[in-house]
């Protein structure tokens, strides 16, 4: 099925009036406003629309083609009616000069579907704005259900297809993303409970414990500390393995405990898998980090020299080792431990000293790097541990 992607010009002429400030720079004048996110939908609508089933005038001008991620829609579908909900960000549009003017002196940017002097519309108001940074945020904004979302928009008024070009070019092919470790990192400034904030601050803990497995192992921010030859973990993937543990979605979680309420209790499926949940819904934290720590201890007693190699070519300490011990940490839990307990370092042992694996097997000779040679670890370690499948 083809979507319909004409519309008809508007029946009424619409006049638009958006508060904004001009600013004078090489390119040209830009206003910033600010704009209900229900008017932003509407005045992108066939621009938005057009990127899901094809490239706009200025990707292919641009020689790409860059769709919405629906993924990402879907997430930002549900972000956007979140309770801490925040775009502190602009989207950035471009409108036809013929259809807009600035009054100076009320600082509004006025925007019409018609020319200064015709009598009827001349263009529909879906079709106003191109969209030239932020399609999908606005994407994700067709599912605000609240009252008020304003979005902080510029506005490029009469630039021409090439400069549009360079303006989508800068912004959306040459900007660098946030590490997800920082991401993570600034969670231990949030005042509220979170599954991300408590995997956050166990992973902090256990690196600056000089009795944890875990002591100056782990990179905060992902990147490596002077200093510190030893770390083989980026703090985002200790977090992220741990949150498999503890919750299906952390953003949801989080956004029931900001609005003051109660995350429900977890049925005994949800346990199966998510063995910590249970721990998290009651507030035990720490008990949370007395299971993971045992358990670790249990893996350095049993392959000592493996979790200490940190040269080339050895894998238990680092990423797909780690990700393959948190799998079997859920396996070893399950076997020892009945909903809601602490995992203690016995019984941790009991199971892992089982294990007929040496140390010197945990080499990338034996594992390749990845998922496949972590899965395969895994399976290794589950299976020589005596645990069922």
């Amino acid at each position: 099925m083809t979507l319909n992607l004409s519309y008809p010009v508007d029946p009424d002429k619409i006049v638009l009036d958006v508060i904004a400030l001009r600013a004078r720079q090489p390119i040209g004048d830009l206003y910033f406003g600010s704009i209900d996110s229900k008017m932003l939908v509407h005045i992108t609508d066939f621009d938005v629309r057009r990127v899901i089933e094809e490239e706009r005038d200025v990707e292919r001008y641009l020689g790409i083609q860059r769709p919405l991620d629906r993924n990402r829609v879907s997430q930002l579908n549900n972000y956007v009616n979140f309770i801490d909900a925040t775009f502190p960000t602009a989207c950035i549009l471009a409108i036809d000069a013929d259809y807009a003017d600035y009054d100076e002196d009320q600082k509004k940017l006025i925007i019409r579907n018609y020319r200064e002097g015709d009598d009827e519309p001349t263009k529909a108001i879906r079709y106003i704005a191109r969209v030239l940074d932020g399609q999908h945020r606005i994407a994700g904004l067709r599912s605000f259900t609240g009252d008020v979302f304003e979005v902080p928009v510029v506005f490029f008024v009469g630039a021409d297809l090439a400069e549009q070009a360079n303006i989508f070019s800068t912004v959306n092919l040459e900007q660098n993303k946030v590490g997800r470790s920082l991401a993570y990192d600034l969670f231990a400034l949030a005042k509220t409970r979170s599954p991300q904030r408590l995997a956050h601050e166990i992973a902090v803990a256990f690196d600056s414990d000089s009795a944890s497995p875990f002591y100056k192992r782990i990179k905060r921010l992902g990147v490596a500390t002077p200093g510190r030859y030893q770390e083989t973990l980026a703090q985002s993937q200790f977090v992220e393995a741990l949150l498999a543990l503890i919750t299906r979605d952390a953003k949801v979680d989080r956004d029931i405990l900001l609005r003051g309420k109660v995350i429900p209790k977890p049925s005994a499926d949800e346990l199966e898998r998510l063995i910590f949940r249970g721990m998290f819904v009651a507030g035990r934290d720490i008990d949370i980090a007395k299971s993971i720590d045992a358990f670790f201890k249990a893996v350095k007693w049993k392959w000592p020299d493996a979790w200490d190699a940190f040269g080339k070519g050895f894998v238990l300490n680092k990423t797909s080792g780690f990700r393959a011990l948190m799998r079997l940490l859920r396996e070893v839990y399950r076997n020892q431990c009945g909903p809601n307990e602490v995992l203690t370092f016995d019984r941790a042992q009991s199971v892992v000293s089982r294990s007929t694996l040496e140390g010197d097997q945990f080499n990338t000779d034996i594992y390749k790097p990845g998922s496949s040679g972590e899965a395969q670890l895994f399976r290794d370690l589950r299976d020589s541990c005596g645990l069922p499948e």
